[in-house]
């Protein structure tokens, strides 16, 4: 019986050791059961930019947005129905898009190996592509995510970052689900670099009579006049290359043409510690593009649903 206790702690650290293993993401995990997935998914994604400049951008939001709330588990794909109260009536998630390519790129991986791939990861997957096919650097991306059975509509209200927050509170989002408050920050943030904004999320910083003194006059003026179609107008968030993935997002920065109050306090907080960060950004494209990997692998790794927890879903808009 001595004896007997005295493995027992033995036991009990071997089985945490599994657990810790079987709970990891690896970039092989499909290589047996869908080694085509990440081929499958490169091409619905090539053929969605051909018909929509936004579609790189409606993507990597979704995964953005997901990983935000209760970790990258597919939550922000569901809709309204028994049991789930979808997370899509949260503001932060006001005019997001892109199911339609998600269900695509779902309907192609099903027919190539059914019920194996989870909509997590395809969203992961496809942030990449997005970001390559706009000529970005790619990255290894992490696999083996389950899909949430749950949504989390509190969640995804207090955790999502505002187009209208001030540096502290961003900084304090990003903190919240352990992501560094000025590298993976100011990285992530240069997502902006392609897609579009509507009016509605910047037109306050354009008031004549109140403009925001860190926004160029000349570009408030091109905004205004952009606008004037209405508060649900596209503006390009990068005016220079606005669908190419680059550095220029942060040379906007850097001569105040930050679009949302969101990007342009990352540049002009007083003191800030992004500060520093942007303008090195700004100045290699190579330390932004190295970064933003890095951060992307950071994000997704947010408490990922894997070995038997969650489902895979057939359909990533409703639970099985």
């Amino acid at each position: 019986m001595a004896s007997f206790k005295a493995i027992i702690p033995l036991i009990l650290c071997v089985c945490l050791m599994v657990g810790s293993v079987s709970a990891q993401l690896s970039s092989t995990f499909y290589d047996t059961t869908c080694p085509n997935v990440s081929s499958v998914v490169h091409g619905v994604v090539e053929q969605a930019l051909q018909n929509d400049d936004r579609a790189g951008a409606k993507l990597i939001r979704l995964h953005f947005h997901d990983c935000f709330v209760d970790g990258c588990d597919g939550s922000v794909l569901l809709e309204d129905q028994d049991g789930i109260v979808s997370e899509l009536g949260a503001p932060g998630n006001g005019g997001i898009t892109g199911f339609n390519i998600v269900n695509d790129i779902k309907t192609a991986v099903e027919n190539v190996c059914p019920g194996i791939v989870s909509c997590a990861d395809i969203l992961a997957l496809s942030s990449r592509d997005a970001v390559t096919l706009a000529g970005g650097q790619g990255w290894t991306v992490q696999l083996g995510r389950r899909d949430s059975r749950t949504a989390n509509l509190q969640g995804a209200r207090d955790r999502l970052p505002s187009p209208f927050e001030n540096l502290s509170q961003l900084q304090q989002k990003f903190k919240d689900v352990q992501l560094d408050d000025n590298v993976d920050l100011v990285a992530l943030s240069g997502a902006h670099t392609f897609g579009r904004s509507r009016c509605r999320f910047f037109d306050g910083r354009l008031n004549t009579s109140n403009p925001d003194p860190t926004l160029d006059s000349t570009y408030a003026d091109q905004l205004r006049q952009s606008c004037q179609a209405g508060r649900d107008t596209f503006v390009n968030l990068d005016p220079t290359t606005p669908n190419t993935f680059d550095r220029n997002y942060f040379t906007n920065l850097q001569n105040n043409q930050g679009l949302l109050g969101s990007d342009q306090v990352l540049f002009s907080t007083v003191e800030a510690s992004t500060i520093s960060t942007v303008n090195n950004f700004a100045g290699s494209q190579s330390a932004f593009f190295t970064a933003f990997a890095q951060s992307m692998i950071n994000m997704g790794n947010l408490s990922p649903l894997t070995g038997t927890s969650g489902e895979i879903r057939t359909n990533c808009r409703r639970l099985n």
